[in-house]
This record gives C-alpha cells, structure tokens and sequence, in this order.
C-alpha cells in the first residue's frame, strides 16, 4: 500500500496526567486548545492565569509569580496603545485589559490568588513554547509577556539562544522537584520576520527543551511533518483548522492522558 503520510510515532510517554491529578498549563494559543480540551474532557486544569504566553522568559516570570503570590500593583499597571482605552500590564495578554486600573486590578489579582493556589497543588505542568523571539522595554530591558500596542520605539527586539532557553526551562524545572513536566513547541508559525527567522526560533525551542531531558510532546512536528498539507491550516495558513487541532488533541489523549475515574472538575 502506497504510504501517504509520514507518521510521527511516539513511543512509550514518561508522564501520564489522569483525573486525579492537578494540571497547570501554560503558554501560547496551543496551551489553550489542548487546556480547554482537557477541561471538557473532566481533567482538574489551571489554564493560562495571565493569558496567552509567547516566550520562554515570560512563562518562567509568570511562574515565579505563581510562586510568590505577590499581588499586582497600580504602578504596574500599562495604558494600552492604538486608542484603546483600556489598562492592563507587562504581564498579561490583552484579553486581561479593562477601562480602569482599579478593574484591572481586581481581576488580575482575583486570577492571581486562584491560579497561585492551583499551581501550588499541581503535580504536572505542560507548557507549549511559542517563539524564541522576545520583546523588551526600551526603558528597562524587562521581558515583555505583550506589547500591549504600544508604539514599536518603546521595544527592541531579539532572539534568545539555545543556552539561554535552555537555562530558563532548567531553572523552572529545577526549582520544582515535585512536579513532572511536560513540554511542547507549539506548531502555530510566528511569520511576523519571515519563515527563516521562525523556523530559526521553533528549532531553537525543540533543541532547548532537548537539553532539559524533560517530556516532549511533538505537536509542532505532527502538525508540519505528519499532516504537512495547507488543508490543514487556517485561512491565514498559520494556525491550524480544528479539524488539525483535533487530530494533534487525540494524539495527545492517546499518549498522555489516562482513563482513570473522572474526579471534580476545576472551578478555576
């Protein structure tokens, strides 16, 4: 029989999640589609507190900020650009923004306490890497999770290299010997700087998670090497369709996730 996909095979996987278990995830829009699966699906998960997360430097601050649970402030608190009207912060994803500090203030901090519980209770982590490339504050060289459309002046812009990646993950992993962790490299393309650059930054996530020894679960290379067909992607043809999302989602349930009895869902 004439073979008309390259399958992408994963072997036995090192980490299992069941519904007993509590599940944070974190990272770009891929985080999302297999989080609110999971959800549906009866698992115990803390989906993206601070919203959609790009790079490895903000994720591992958000992490931190999990940690320490320490409340946000007014003074972190950004004005958000293009005339939007709305206050949100370095941290967050806009969908986070609201008219006032004040508002802002309180849903971020009411997320914050939630997720900081949860992240403390969890035993697996699945965090999916979206791009190498960092946006940094002019003013400060801070790690941007969003540029919150403000002007361009206001960032520089550049890719972090494979050891620094690798250093950041290690750190995470690290500093939390009780949870197992799992990594994946999303297969949403950044084009914004061309297909070079993206293919540049995705290898360097896949070579840094490589140094970590950690779970790898390879969405990215599913979607690009095993489907690897423009019908698979999204009229902008760099996100996936659902049909694709789907497809990567049972490979993912297959591998990783067990039938055990359904226990109570999260609130969070």
């Amino acid at each position: 029989m004439t073979k008309s996909i390259t399958k992408v095979e994963i072997s036995k996987f090192p980490v299992k999640i069941s519904k007993t278990d509590k599940t944070c995830i974190l990272g770009s829009c891929f985080a999302n589609e297999i989080g609110t699966r999971m959800k549906d699906s009866g698992y115990d998960v803390c989906l993206n507190p601070f919203g959609t997360l790009f790079n490895p430097v903000s994720i591992a601050n958000s992490i931190a900020r999990l940690d320490s649970a320490i409340p946000f402030r007014p003074d972190e608190c950004e004005p958000m650009g293009a005339g939007a009207g709305k206050i949100c912060s370095w941290w967050h994803h806009t969908s986070f923004a609201r008219p006032t500090a004040e508002e802002f203030l309180e849903n971020a901090n009411s997320s914050l306490r939630k997720a900081s519980l949860a992240w403390k209770e969890s035993s697996k982590v699945i965090i999916t890497l979206g791009t190498a490339m960092v946006w940094k504050l002019v003013c400060s060289g801070e790690v941007v999770s969003n540029c919150l459309k403000r002007p361009s002046r206001e960032f520089s812009h550049e890719m972090l290299s494979v050891a620094q990646i690798s250093a950041v993950l290690n750190r995470i992993i690290a500093s939390h010997p009780g949870k197992e962790f799992i990594f994946t490299v999303s297969p949403i393309r950044h084009m914004g700087e061309g297909a070079h650059l993206n293919t540049i930054s995705k290898a360097s996530l896949q070579m840094a998670v490589e140094g970590t020894g950690a779970a790898y679960f390879p969405a990215y290379e599913i979607l690009l090497d095993e489907l690897r067909d423009y019908r698979w992607f999204a009229e902008d043809l760099v996100h996936p369709t659902k049909a694709a999302a789907d497809y990567i989602w049972e490979r993912f349930n297959e591998a990783i996730l067990s039938k055990s009895p359904a226990s109570r869902q999260s609130s969070y």
